[in-house]
C-alpha cells in the first residue's frame, strides 16, 4: 500500500495512468475514499498520470485527532506532491475536495496548472448544518448517515436502477472513521473562501449537478462568477456527479485540461 507520512498524518495514495501525461490529482468528498473516482478514472488515465489519495481521516489514510483545518488538508496535498517529486499539477476536487482545490489556487498557485471544482462552493452549507451532522455522528456513528448520504449523492432514478452500486457506496460511507468524518465536517463548518476566491488566476472548470441538494447549481454559478478565468458545466446528476454521470464528467474534464492554456507560474 503506497503511503507518505509526515509524522502527523499518513496519507494513502494510488498512482496510475499515462506515465508520459501531465499529472492530475483527484481529491475525494466528505465521507468517501479514493475509490469514489473508480467509474471515471479509466477515462482520465488514458491521457493523464492520475494521483488519487485518501483525505486525512478517510479511507486508508490515518485519523489524527480533530479538529482539522482547510489549510491542513491543503498542506497534506503539498506534502504528498513533494514526496512524489511532483512540481505543478492539474487538480480536480469534488465537494470537500473542491474546497481543497480552491485553497491550493489561493495559497499555492505555483503548484497548480489548472483546477476542476466539482459539486462544491466557496462556502458549503451553514454552521448549523455541520454542527448537526457532527452531533449525529457522535451520537449514532456512521450507519445512520450512510442511508441519508445516498439520497444526497444520487438521484432517485439512479439509486433505484443501480442497487448493487448503492450497496457498495453505502459500505464505503459507513466505513469512514467517525472521528475523521466529524473533523472534516468541522473544516466545512469553518471554511468560507468567498472573499479570497478572486485571487485564483489559473484556468478553472466548475462542474455542478442539476439535482444536487448539497451544493446546488446556484453555488457553482456563484463560484464561477467570482473566479477570473473559469468555465462552467452542469450535469444531469446529484452530488456525486463523477460517479452518476461518469462518462460526461470524464469527457468534460479531459476536454478542459487539454484546451486550457496555462502561464509559466
Amino acid at each position: 500500500m503506497p503511503t507518505a507520512e509526515t509524522g502527523e498524518v499518513l496519507l494513502h495514495y494510488e498512482l496510475s495512468g499515462n506515465e508520459q501525461g501531465e499529472i492530475l490529482v483527484l481529491a475525494n468528498s466528505l465521507g468517501s475514499n479514493l475509490h469514489m473516482w473508480d467509474k471515471v478514472v479509466r477515462t482520465l488515465e488514458s491521457r493523464f498520470r492520475v494521483l488519487r489519495f485518501d483525505t486525512r481521516g478517510h479511507g486508508k489514510s490515518s485519523v489524527p485527532p480533530g479538529p482539522y483545518r482547510l489549510d491542513q488538508l491543503g498542506c497534506d496535498v503539498l506534502f504528498l506532491l513533494d514526496s512524489l517529486e511532483m512540481n505543478r499539477v492539474n487538480f480536480c476536487g469534488l465537494s470537500l475536495g473542491g474546497m481543497v482545490a480552491m485553497w491550493l489556487g489561493i495559497h499555492a498557485p505555483e503548484r497548480v496548472l489548472r483546477l476542476v471544482m466539482a459539486n462544491t462552493g466557496a462556502r458549503i452549507g451553514t454552521r448549523e448544518i455541520w454542527e448537526q451532522r457532527i452531533a449525529t455522528v457522535q451520537r449514532s456513528g456512521m450507519e445512520e448517515l450512510a442511508d441519508t448520504t445516498l439520497t444526497r449523492w444520487f438521484t432517485t432514478a439512479y439509486r433505484e436502477t443501480h442497487r448493487e452500486e448503492m450497496g457498495w457506496i453505502r459500505r464505503m460511507i459507513a466505513s469512514t472513521h467517525p472521528v475523521g468524518y466529524s473533523a472534516c465536517c468541522g473544516v466545512l463548518r469553518d471554511s468560507d473562501l468567498r472573499a479570497e476566491i478572486s485571487a485564483i488566476t489559473v484556468p478553472c472548470l466548475v462542474i455542478t449537478g442539476k439535482h444536487d441538494p448539497a451544493t446546488p447549481p446556484d453555488d457553482g454559478l456563484a463560484l464561477h462568477k467570482l473566479l477570473r478565468n473559469a468555465n462552467y458545466s452542469e450535469l444531469d446528476a446529484s452530488h456525486l456527479s463523477a460517479w452518476e454521470e461518469a462518462p460526461q464528467f470524464g469527457s468534460q474534464v479531459v476536454a478542459f485540461l487539454e484546451r486550457a492554456e496555462v502561464g509559466n507560474g
